[in-house]
């Protein structure tokens, strides 16, 4: 998927554990560690700005577009 979760940078960067992190944002840990491992489809906005406000940054700190590699033919 072209858009990457950076959740776990963030965390390191800030010291924090996921567990510290869902109980700050009041998100279960299971939620937190699907889109962590960027496995989640979808974010609401409210949980964006509820995981910003916990980490002190950015959306764009968290999300990130990469480009899927083309598929090489042998």
């Amino acid at each position: 998927m072209p858009i990457q979760v950076n959740l776990d940078l963030m965390l390191v960067r800030r010291k924090m554990s996921l567990t510290e992190l869902a109980d700050r944002v009041g998100i279960t840990l299971a939620n937190l560690s699907i889109l962590k491992t960027g496995k989640a489809r979808a974010i609401r906005f409210s949980t964006l700005e509820s995981l910003c406000r916990a980490l002190k940054c950015q959306p764009g700190e968290l999300l990130e577009y990469v480009e899927d590699s083309p598929i090489r033919e042998a």
